[in-house]
């Protein structure tokens, strides 16, 4: 982002989009963010009319501009509520990489993003690193969860109970796949994403087991990186292209049906932030990263929609109750809302149970997590009374970052509710004698 005309392109491309929104206000009746601070600035109208004179709040007040913009969750609730059509996760992100391009990155983040994130293998030997030392400063709060806490207080940590990082990340179990179509006809590229491989790597060991039960080969090559969504949310565009570069020459795989992850955020990131936010590369490389994202689907689209679920046992066993959460990125985003629970009904021994508002953020998203716990913390305390109130044993949800999320909600309130993605239960119906170990 040094060169001054690829930034004065983003921000004429800024002002171009911007100019759509009626300022009509519905976006305040679905925004998280605005139901707890009540603030103007906070929801994407406020926001949008921060934008129209962005270049020049850059020069005038660019801190306060940053604050205001990262003052969101990149839900996606206002975009899939606006009658105009605004793509407000998009400017947003823009907006970010504008004021990084001018302002500079802080030394923390850009240190994390340009120095580890960018740097897969680096960033795994860091993290496999992390993995063996974490007991020294976190201890188990809950074994259902699987959670942890600070030792002793933590400015970073604080009062989360978090879900610790995998003692074996995936990618040490399973660094390479080449299987060949079985009776579905298909054959997919798997990309795991980062969450999957080092916080819940028997999610994806599960993906594997039931791609090859339905009869779908497996692609999966070794070494690929995260899918950029850290880096473009703050504003990193420089490290975002390096990644999906890095990830588009691992996965174009010519014969291959479709590229599946099991993350909601890693789904909608490939499919609609790469082709969105990758606009100043060459013209080969916007084709490369098109023809990789119209290919994309997420696990329960390709199951459900593309291969077919095994019909569902009718024996007599004990049901769990069990409910769905909707992952902003996965229902909002992407209109996959139907399928995770179609998976769920033909998952053996499980009956489901709608909590109320299912669709509502839980609060993560992301680094906002990290900057506005507070915030975060009582988002995610709606989700987690939701989910009480169904009686349910189980909650499961298709996006990893909001089983951080809810992880950390349910085990602060010492409630003995488990959380799953809904390929883990479809892989015990599959599996004769339940998980593998």
């Amino acid at each position: 982002m040094s060169d001054l005309k690829q930034l004065a392109d983003l921000i004429q491309e800024l002002e171009d989009q911007t100019i759509v929104c009626m300022r009509c206000g519905l976006c305040q009746s679905v925004c998280p963010v605005f139901a707890e601070t009540g603030r103007e600035s906070d929801v994407a109208r406020g926001k949008l009319a921060l934008l129209d004179g962005l270049a020049r709040e850059m020069l005038r007040k660019p801190e306060e501009a940053g604050q205001r913009l990262n003052k969101c969750l990149l839900c996606g609730s206002c975009a899939a509520s606006c009658p105009s059509g605004v793509n407000a996760l998009e400017i947003f992100m823009k907006a970010r990489a504008i004021l990084a391009a001018y302002q500079g990155l802080p030394a923390a983040k850009r240190l994390i993003l340009e120095k580890m994130l960018a740097h897969p293998r680096a960033f795994d030997r860091i993290l496999e690193w992390g993995a063996r030392f974490q007991s020294l400063v976190s201890r188990p709060v809950s074994e259902t969860l699987g959670t942890s806490c600070a030792r002793v207080a933590s400015p970073l940590i604080g009062n989360r109970h978090f879900v610790p990082l995998a003692p074996q990340p995936f990618h040490k179990r399973y660094a390479y796949l080449n299987t060949e179509k079985g009776a579905s006809g298909l054959k997919v590229a798997f990309f795991p994403g980062c969450l999957l491989d080092k916080f819940f790597p028997h999610v994806a060991r599960d993906v594997v087991d039931v791609l090859t039960h339905q009869g779908v080969g497996i692609w999966m090559p070794p070494g690929q990186g995260c899918c950029g969504i850290p880096a473009v949310s703050a504003g990193d565009l420089a490290t975002f292209e390096k990644l999906a570069l890095h990830n588009i020459d691992l996965l174009e795989e010519k014969e291959t049906d479709y590229l599946v992850t099991a993350c909601a955020t890693c789904t909608a990131t490939l499919k609609e932030v790469w082709p969105a936010m990758l606009s100043n590369l060459p013209p080969e490389y916007q084709e490369r990263a098109g023809a990789l994202a119209a290919k994309t689907v997420d696990i329960h689209q390709l199951l459900v929609d593309h291969v077919g679920l095994a019909a569902p046992s009718t024996g007599g066993e004990p049901r769990t109750t069990v409910t769905y959460h909707d992952p902003c990125h996965l229902k909002k985003s992407l209109g996959v809302h139907q399928q995770p629970r179609e998976m769920i009904a033909a998952s053996r021994g499980y009956q489901l149970a709608e909590m109320s508002g299912a669709d509502k953020c839980c609060g993560m998203g992301g680094s906002f997590n990290l900057q506005y716990y507070e915030i975060s913390c009582s988002i995610g305390t709606l989700k987690k009374e939701s989910i009480q109130a169904t009686g349910a044993e189980v909650v499961t949800t298709g996006c990893p970052a909001c089983m951080l999320q809810i992880s950390d909600m349910l085990s602060q309130a010492n409630l003995d509710v488990a959380v799953k993605h809904p390929v883990e239960l479809y892989a015990e119906t599959i599996k004769p004698n339940g998980r593998t170990p």
